[in-house]
């Protein structure tokens, strides 16, 4: 039976045959080497960092967490600067999309992991057809990702809260950039690179090459969604402890949701959550007036 256009874009496929012994040491050795080049190595300076805050002198609620600041007092300067950092950041995530394009005997990539709205239907054969993406899978994803987000920011606020109740959790000031004709496209921007980078490198990239390695096969796919959820709070230690257990929270979820009959393999919903996630957060931020902040007692 020829595939529908939905089954072929699910990413459903079955999994590869075990790898040998040197290629399994070459898988392991990939997945290193990408998480130093990208989030692995926030996670190691996260910690640092808040071994640092916790033996300061100053309380850990006293201390503050900048994100999005400025690198530059002259406004083009700095949004040079900013363009670079984005599109630097996002580096890792391209390599990790041409590193599962490049393995044997898998799906394309496109479809192995539902990064696949570039893609469009056109009238021609049928295998374009079966190629191409229905309007309303990029819907369906939308629909996804406006749900998690929702499902994951009220709690993450109250994680939050309570973490600087208790004094656990440093004031986070989510933007620092002077006010420009600029600041809002750049805050976007800064909170797609965010949602690509994580999603991908830490939901999807990891899953694919875990189960290379035959996790889900030979482990309960919880061994996976465990790793994820822990890597996804440790590069977020900096901001302190409270915020370390949220996003361990929202790494279950997510990843979980990505494993999930609902999920099946499909990270633009969880990069769409996490883009509205960050957008609410920068540019509400940036936008609030300083009034609203004091009475949240935000830096």
């Amino acid at each position: 039976m020829t595939a529908t256009p939905d089954a072929a874009s699910s990413g459903q496929a079955a999994a590869p045959p075990l790898p040998a012994p040197a290629e399994r040491r070459r898988i392991v050795w990939e997945i290193w080497i990408l998480l130093g080049l990208s989030l692995g190595r926030a996670a190691v300076y996260a910690v640092v960092n808040i071994v640092g805050r916790l033996t300061d002198s100053t309380p850990l609620a006293e201390q503050t967490a900048t994100l999005n600041a400025s690198q530059s007092p002259r406004p083009y300067l700095d949004l040079t600067y900013q363009l670079l950092s984005i599109g630097f950041a996002l580096v890792p995530v391209a390599l990790a999309v041409y590193l599962l394009a490049q393995r044997r005997d898998a799906p394309p990539v496109s479809r192995a992991i539902g990064l696949d709205w570039h893609l469009r239907r056109r009238p021609g054969t049928e295998a374009a057809l079966q190629h191409s993406l229905p309007d309303h899978r990029r819907r369906r994803d939308v629909a996804w990702g406006v749900a998690l987000a929702a499902a994951i920011g009220i709690p993450g606020l109250a994680f939050w809260a309570v973490g600087r109740l208790l004094g656990i959790t440093v004031s986070v000031q989510a933007s620092a950039l002077d006010q420009h004709w600029w600041t809002v496209p750049v805050l976007v921007l800064s909170a797609f690179q965010n949602s690509a980078l994580e999603e991908v490198i830490v939901v999807a990239y990891l899953f694919e090459r875990t189960r290379d390695l035959g996790w889900g096969r030979v482990r309960p796919a919880w061994w996976f969604i465990a790793t994820s959820a822990l890597l996804r709070g440790s590069y977020h230690l900096y901001q302190g402890i409270g915020p370390f257990f949220g996003n361990v929270v929202m790494g279950v979820l997510f990843a979980w949701w990505y494993t999930s009959r609902w999920g099946r393999h499909r990270v633009m919903p969880l990069v769409v959550a996490h883009l509205l996630l960050d957008v609410v957060a920068f540019v509400g931020y940036a936008l609030a007036p300083a009034e609203w902040l004091d009475a949240l007692h935000i830096t």
